[in-house]
């Protein structure tokens, strides 16, 4: 898993109260980056602990009794030119913010948003803490490549009975994070639970939405698949996403299918942006209803997109015993093309003619 809770010590939080944000940067303890190198596993985790660890908000809170509350996930990425950039934080702003309004919380502004990220990742940066760019990562395609993970969240304020939060707290961590998806297969499942209901919260990213995605993507795992895929609550028939991805498949027919959003499907920037990348190729693309037999039957390229997963292929997805092996089991020529384009640009390897790096250091 490319997660971990080695943080880095600059945080940012911010509190509403009575309608407005108040902001402030918090400097958790720390060594030099090197120091904290060479320190014992428990001294390691007794550091990562103590910059986990707040004494002053609530234990007892609608976040913790009843999963109220919603998250982002961006990327600061190391540049070949030796610098660091965000994609696309304006996105991220505008997807936290809907999030928040759709929880009935007052949504936190996009500008400030965009500036905290900025902000955490300079400063940190100028204490030693940030990733640096490898020629190697090159070799494959960015697969393997290490980034700064950013992740914004809400805390709501006390509360044990099931209600909204009026006056949350709005928290921006940064870690450090290799590749999402590892180990020796691509495997994907069709997994019998449902992920999200017409009405409910699944185009939220809601922390709750991730309780049933953490199950089935459990139990894929000890069925010995990489990922986990969700079909349609109503139905069982369309295919939604996946675990914390959005899916696409190029079809025989040279369509590329992304199922369309609506109220159970995440808005993901990634997959926003390789829908750009493949209409800019000529690739007629297609956000629409996509059954699993369409899918298995038309498919000769099949991955999956999200701020983590990149651009990931699918080798093979199973549904009811049937497995369906996409282009004999190895990256499809389009997925590779996507994956190069947008991987190429996040790292600036590529030029960013659609503006969406923001330069940090």
């Amino acid at each position: 898993m490319a997660f971990s809770l080695s943080s880095y010590p600059v945080v940012y939080r911010a509190k509403c109260s009575q309608g407005k944000w108040l902001g402030e940067y918090i400097e958790k303890p720390h060594k030099t980056p090197e120091e904290e190198a060479a320190l014992s596993e428990a001294d390691k985790n007794a550091l990562a602990d103590s910059r986990n660890f707040y004494a002053d908000m609530p234990l007892v809170n609608y976040t913790s009794q009843y999963g109220l509350g919603c998250f982002e996930g961006i990327k600061a990425l190391p540049q070949k030119d030796g610098g660091l950039a965000i994609f696309r934080p304006d996105r991220n702003a505008e997807r936290f913010y809907n999030s928040m309004k759709g929880l009935y919380m007052p949504p936190f502004p996009k500008d400030e948003f965009v500036g905290a990220c900025v902000e955490i990742i300079k400063r940190n940066a100028a204490l030693g803490f940030r990733v640096r760019y490898k020629a190697e990562w090159e070799k494959d395609s960015f697969m393997t490549a290490d980034s700064i993970y950013i992740r914004p969240f809400t805390i709501a304020e006390s509360g044990i009975g099931v209600n909204i939060s009026g006056e949350p707290w709005v928290m921006i961590v940064t870690t450090p994070v290799s590749s999402y998806f590892s180990g020796g297969n691509s495997d994907a499942v069709i997994t019998d639970r449902i992920r999200a209901t017409p009405k409910g919260t699944g185009w939220i990213k809601a922390a709750s939405n991730y309780v049933i995605a953490a199950l089935a993507k459990h139990e894929a795992a000890e069925a010995g698949y990489m990922e986990c895929v969700f079909l349609d609550a109503a139905n069982h028939t369309y295919v939604e996403e996946g675990s914390s991805c959005n899916i696409f498949f190029y079809l025989k027919s040279g369509e590329l299918v992304t199922p369309e959003l609506g109220d159970t499907i995440l808005p993901g920037i990634t997959r926003a942006s390789i829908i750009e990348l493949a209409k800019d190729k000529g690739i007629r693309v297609s956000e629409r209803k996509i059954a699993i037999d369409e899918a298995l039957d038309e498919s000769k390229e099949c991955f999956v997109s999200g701020t983590a997963a990149g651009a990931t292929p699918i080798e093979s997805l199973t549904y009811k015993g049937r497995k369906q092996v996409f282009n004999n089991g190895k990256v499809g020529e389009l997925t590779a093309e996507i994956r190069d384009s947008l991987k190429g640009i996040q790292y600036g390897t590529l030029p960013d003619e659609k503006g969406w790096l923001l330069k940090v250091v």
